[in-house]
C-alpha cells in the first residue's frame, strides 16, 4: 500500500490523474481556458506536419517559448512526443482502414523507392481509390524499411505486408513501379505473389505499370546529357550575372536601355530538378540580346555563346517544353483522373516521333535516342490509357480511334482491336464479381434477369468455376444471365453519342449519377479513374534523382519512421480540397 501510495505521487501519475480530472488540468489564466491534453495533441501534430525532431520537449528554447505564451504547459506531462505521434497515427489509420472496407471496388497500388546514407531501403506504398461518396484517394498505406534496395525480395516483401495490413488480397486492380529498380524478376516476383491472392486480370498486364514522371525524367537527363557543353557554358553566364550585385544592376540596366520585354526572372539551376534547368533555357532563351551584348558593359563577361549554340539551346528548350507540359499533369492538386493521362502521353509520342524522323539532323540526332525510350513505355501503356479514356463519356472509343490512326497509320486498326477486346475482358471479370454479389443478395437476381437483353455471342469457358453448392447447371444460367446484361450495359454506353465537351466537367459525378443506367460499368470505371501512372508525389514529379532519407529519419526505428510519414499525409490530405461538388448542374446534359 506505501509503494502504491508513493507511485501515486510520482509527478508522472499526477499528470494522469490531471488528465482524468478536466476541472484540474483545465485552468482560466487571465480569462483563457488552458488545456494540456490540447497542448500535447496539438504538439505532435506540429511535429508530424513539420517534420521537427521528436526531442522538441527538450528543447530549452521551445520550451520557453510556449511557456511564455502559456505558463500553465507543463512539459513533463507529454513525457513521450513520440508515443502522442504514434497514437495519433494509430487513430487516423483505422479511420483509413474503415474507409477503405466500405468502398466498393478495388484499389491501385504505386511503388517508390527511396534510399539512404547507410543503403537502406525505404518502400513507399501509395493506394489510389475512390470512395462510395465518389471522392478520390491516394494516401501512403505503408513505408515498409528494407536491408537492401537492390534486393530482389524487398518489393514483393514490401507489397505483401501491404496486403497483409490493409486487408487487400483480392482487391488489388494495378500495380505501378519504376522500372529503373525493378529487374525483371522482380516484376515477375510481384505478379506471381499479386496472383495466389488476387485475381489477374488481362493476363496480368495491369500488374506492370511503369512510372511515367520517371520515365520523363530520364527523357530530360539524356536530352541535357547529350548537350552537357552548351548547358555548361550556359550555366556559367548565368553564374556570372547571379553571383554578383553590381552585376546583377548592369544586366537589368542594359536589358532596359535594349528594351527587351522578358519578364521571366534569370535563375541558376538545380541539378536534381529538371524542370529548374528548363526555366533557366526560357530565361536565357528570352535574354538573348542581352547576353550577346553584355560584354560591351561588364568588360569582364567573356563566356559568350556562338549562333550555333544558341540555336541548340532554342531547340532543346523547345523539347523540353513538351516534356515539362507532358509532366504537368501530374503535379495538379486535387490529383487528377485517370481519363486525364491519355490525351497527355499520346500528344508528347507524336512530338517526338515527329522530331525524331523530321530533317533536321540536329535535331533528329537529338531526339531519336529518346523516341526509342518513349515509344517502349508508350507501346507498354497505352491499352491501360486507352481504357481510362475509354470511360470518359464525351471520349469513349472516338479519340482512341482517332489517335491511334495518327500515330500508327495503317496498322491502327490491330491496336485498336486490342484495345476494344480488353475493355470487354475487363467486362467479363467486373461481371464475374458482380455474379458473385449478386448470389450472396439472393433475391435480387430476379430483377437483373428482368432487364436482360439476348446475348448472340459466345461465352467464356474461364467463367465457369466451382462455386461450392452452386450446381453447374444453375451457376452457368446464372452467369450467362448476368453476362448479357453486362454486355449490352457496355455496349450501350459506346453506342451513345458523346457528351458534349464542357468547360468544367466532374467524371466522377457524372459516373455517380449514372450508376443506375451502368451499375457494372461505373464500377469498373471508378476503379479504372482512380488509377494512377506516377509512383512519386507532386513535388517529386521533376527529380532527376531516387530520394534520400535524412541521417534523423533513417535514425528512427522503422514503425515510428512509417507513423510520422503516413500521419504526415494523411493529415495534409485532409487539408487539401477534395473535388466533390456536383457539377452536372452546370452541364447541359
Amino acid at each position: 500500500m506505501q509503494q502504491k501510495s508513493e507511485q501515486n505521487s510520482s509527478p508522472q501519475n499526477g499528470c494522469l490523474q490531471d488528465a482524468a480530472k478536466p476541472s484540474k488540468k483545465r485552468q482560466r489564466a487571465n480569462g483563457i481556458l488552458f488545456d494540456q491534453e490540447r497542448c500535447n495533441h496539438d504538439i505532435a501534430k506540429m511535429t508530424i506536419l513539420h517534420d521537427y525532431s521528436l526531442d522538441i520537449l527538450k528543447h530549452p528554447g521551445f520550451v520557453d517559448f510556449v511557456q511564455t505564451l502559456c505558463p500553465q504547459f507543463n512539459p513533463s506531462c507529454l513525457n513521450s512526443v513520440e508515443g502522442f505521434c504514434v497514437s495519433m497515427y494509430l487513430r487516423e489509420k483505422q479511420n483509413l482502414l474503415d474507409l477503405i472496407n466500405r468502398i466498393p471496388g478495388r484499389l491501385n497500388l504505386t511503388l517508390d523507392l527511396w534510399t539512404s546514407n547507410q543503403s537502406t531501403g525505404y518502400v513507399f506504398i501509395r493506394g489510389h481509390f475512390i470512395d462510395s461518396d465518389c471522392n478520390l484517394h491516394h494516401p501512403i498505406l505503408n513505408v515498409v524499411t528494407v536491408p537492401f534496395c537492390d534486393s530482389d525480395d524487398s518489393l514483393t516483401q514490401a507489397v505483401m505486408t501491404c496486403l497483409s495490413d490493409w486487408h487487400l488480397e483480392g482487391r488489388v486492380l494495378t500495380l505501378a513501379v519504376d522500372k529503373s529498380f525493378a529487374s525483371e524478376s522482380v516484376k515477375v516476383n510481384l505478379q506471381g505473389h499479386l496472383s495466389v491472392n488476387n485475381h489477374v486480370i488481362l493476363s496480368g498486364q495491369l500488374l506492370n505499370q511503369n512510372c511515367y514522371a520517371r520515365v520523363l525524367s530520364r527523357l530530360a537527363l539524356d536530352a541535357l546529357q547529350a548537350m552537357g557543353e552548351t548547358i555548361s557554358k550556359v550555366r556559367k553566364c548565368v553564374k556570372f550575372v547571379k553571383f554578383s550585385e553590381s552585376h546583377e544592376e548592369k544586366f537589368i540596366e542594359l536589358k532596359q536601355q535594349l528594351q527587351v520585354p522578358s519578364l521571366v526572372n534569370l535563375l541558376i539551376d538545380d541539378r536534381y530538378k529538371w524542370d529548374t534547368t528548363y526555366h533557366m533555357l526560357v530565361a536565357v532563351c528570352e535574354l538573348k540580346e542581352v547576353f550577346a551584348c553584355f560584354d560591351t558593359t561588364c568588360p569582364d563577361f567573356t563566356m559568350t555563346l556562338t549562333m550555333d549554340d544558341w540555336n541548340q539551346v532554342e531547340t532543346l528548350r523547345t523539347y523540353l517544353k513538351y516534356l515539362y507540359d507532358a509532366a504537368q499533369v501530374l503535379t495538379a492538386r486535387p490529383h487528377p483522373t485517370a481519363n486525364l493521362y491519355f490525351h497527355e502521353v499520346s500528344k508528347l509520342h507524336m512530338e517526338l516521333t515527329n522530331a525524331a524522323f523530321g530533317h533536321d539532323p540536329f535535331l533528329s540526332s537529338l531526339i531519336l535516342p529518346l523516341h526509342k525510350n518513349f515509344d517502349q513505355y508508350w507501346t507498354e501503356s497505352c491499352l491501360m490509357l486507352a481504357v481510362s479514356v475509354a470511360v470518359d463519356p464525351r471520349h469513349k472509343m472516338k479519340l482512341v480511334e482517332s489517335t491511334f490512326a495518327k500515330i500508327f497509320g495503317d496498322n491502327a486498326e490491330p491496336w485498336i482491336r486490342i484495345v476494344e477486346d480488353g475493355l470487354h475482358e475487363l467486362f467479363i471479370d467486373y461481371n464475374t464479381d458482380m455474379l458473385h454479389f449478386t448470389a450472396s443478395i439472393g433475391d435480387e437476381g430476379d430483377d437483373i434477369m428482368s432487364r436482360t437483353e439476348p446475348y448472340e455471342g459466345p461465352v467464356d469457358g474461364s467463367l465457369f468455376v466451382d462455386e461450392g453448392g452452386i450446381s453447374d447447371f444453375e451457376f452457368f444460367i446464372s452467369d450467362f444471365t448476368c453476362m448479357q446484361q453486362f454486355k449490352s450495359e457496355l455496349d450501350e454506353y459506346l453506342e451513345e453519342p458523346l457528351l458534349s465537351d464542357v468547360k468544367e466537367f466532374d467524371i466522377l459525378s457524372w459516373w455517380r449519377v449514372n450508376q443506375p443506367k451502368y451499375p457494372t460499368l461505373s464500377r469498373l470505371a471508378s476503379d479504372i479513374l482512380s488509377m494512377s501512372i506516377s509512383t512519386v508525389s507532386a513535388d517529386s514529379v521533376f527529380d532527376t534523382e531516387i530520394r534520400k532519407m535524412d541521417n534523423y529519419r533513417s535514425s528512427l526505428d522503422s514503425r515510428t519512421l512509417e507513423a510520422l510519414i503516413c500521419a504526415k499525409d494523411w493529415l495534409r490530405y485532409k487539408s487539401i480540397p477534395k473535388n466533390v461538388s456536383n457539377t452536372l448542374e452546370k452541364m447541359k446534359l
